[in-house]
């Protein structure tokens, strides 16, 4: 633990894993993390001051924890690259009297309800849409438009909870499945048809740069499945894209830090679903690095502290990342095949410890100097859920630099095909994944 009188830097972040933090001692900064108990990997005991719980959620939590912190001696920013932790923490930043992004910016972007305003006035990405707060307002909608619809919740995340609509039956279950899970209102929006695409971006005192598209493979649950970097299509909407992006941002006021924006690549062109104040998800960051040679992780703590400059313009790419989740059949799982062949070959593998449980996407520090490396997140006896939101992805994953795109893509379909989870019910039988 450092000192109180330490000459040090210091900031805090809220959530986040290992690759948010693993600059900080590079950059010459102490690091107070807060998060969730269970929630991050131990090893990030040896790169921070020191790490506290609360609920990242919570604003007056996080206050509780980080004012006396601060009274000690002050942060200089406080940080996020956490969905629950957004709003909160700008309402701490706020209190605090920090610089950083206001509440009312990144509720802007937390609040599709708001985004969808905030596009609205800027005059770009029109889709319609209503915020519907019973079975009967959203069976308007529905009729409506006059074909098919989705609805979700206002501030969701990790594609949970998504409903797509076809008929008066269906939106009624819906509603019943919103209502059930929490929600007093949703947002219903026409069904925008085509690819998901996604602008990944850094901003600093208001000025916004788009480096990079990323295209994503979703099951048939809207879960993100496998990212590209650069994007596998849409490079001819590039400049729409990356216009739609700023504009957004302008809107809402954004001033600082990462932001991940997604669009549905539509046959009228792009129309924006959703922006994000932080770091994509799913290893975004990690692939990016791979075909950009550039560190959005490090630019989170350096850029905002004036340590490093944020470019003047996205540099090239040099090769392409990809990432690819395993998906199993559901089940208890009583063994592998292929990890001595994947070794044999040079990928690196590396399997969580039994007994434990690592949140996230964990391993992407570790297997940062893999061409192509493996992280698998169970072991035998581990239950393998199935996938209905973007947390249910914790089986592991492989992720591959290549030449280009397709090549990225390649390495890590190969080692889908070699790597086999075998898996049985709870109760007989047994079934090979």
């Amino acid at each position: 633990m450092t000192s109180p009188t330490s000459t040090r830097r210091r900031i805090a972040v809220v959530g986040g894993h290992s690759h948010s933090v693993m600059s900080a001692k590079d950059l010459d900064l102490d690091v107070v993390l807060v998060h969730m108990p269970g929630m991050y990997e131990e090893m990030l005991q040896d790169h921070c001051e020191r790490i506290v719980h609360a609920d990242l959620s919570d604003a007056d939590a996080l206050l509780d924890v980080l004012r006396p912190l601060h009274e000690e001696r002050p942060f200089e920013r406080v940080l996020t690259t956490s969905e629950a932790g957004a709003v909160p923490t700008a309402v701490v930043v706020e209190e605090l009297g920090l610089p950083g992004n206001s509440v009312a910016a990144v509720r802007a972007l937390y609040d599709k309800v708001l985004t969808r305003e905030a596009l609205a006035r800027a005059g770009v990405s029109p889709v319609r849409y209503q915020v519907v707060e019973s079975a009967e307002s959203l069976t308007a909608f529905l009729d409506t438009i006059g074909g098919r619809i989705v609805v979700k919740p206002v501030d969701g995340t990790a594609s949970a909870d998504v409903h797509i609509l076809d008929d008066k039956e269906a939106a009624t279950a819906a509603w019943d499945a919103l209502s059930a899970a929490g929600y007093p209102r949703a947002l219903a929006e026409e069904f925008l048809d085509g690819p998901v695409i996604s602008v990944e971006a850094f901003s600093f005192g208001g000025r916004h740069l788009p480096v990079a598209l990323m295209t994503s493979v979703l099951d048939e649950y809207l879960v993100e499945m496998e990212h590209s970097i650069p994007g596998a299509y849409g490079a001819e909407w590039t400049g729409e894209l990356h216009a739609q992006t700023v504009a957004l941002l302008n809107e809402v006021g954004l001033q600082e830090g990462p932001t991940h924006t997604e669009f549905i690549l539509t046959p009228d062109g792009p129309r924006m679903l959703e922006s994000h104040s932080r770091m994509g998800g799913g290893g975004t960051p990690s692939i990016l690095r791979r075909a950009y040679g550039l560190d959005f992780s490090r630019m989170f703590l350096s850029v905002p502290l004036s340590i490093e400059e944020l470019p003047e313009h996205a540099p090239q790419a040099v090769g392409a990342g990809h990432i690819r989740f395993f998906a199993p059949e559901p089940g208890v799982i009583t063994g592998f095949d292929g990890i001595e062949r994947l070794t044999e070959s040079g990928i690196e593998v590396r399997q969580a410890p039994v007994g434990t449980k690592l949140p996230g996407v964990p391993g992407l520090v570790e297997l940062s100097g893999a061409d192509t490396g493996v992280l698998l997140q169970m072991n035998v006896g581990d239950t393998v859920p199935a996938i209905r939101a973007g947390w249910d992805r914790a089986m592991g994953y492989v992720i591959a630099t290549g030449q280009d795109t397709p090549d990225a893509a390649r390495r890590c379909a190969e080692v889908d095909e070699i790597l086999r989870f075998h898996t049985a019910p709870a109760a007989d039988g047994a079934r090979d994944a």
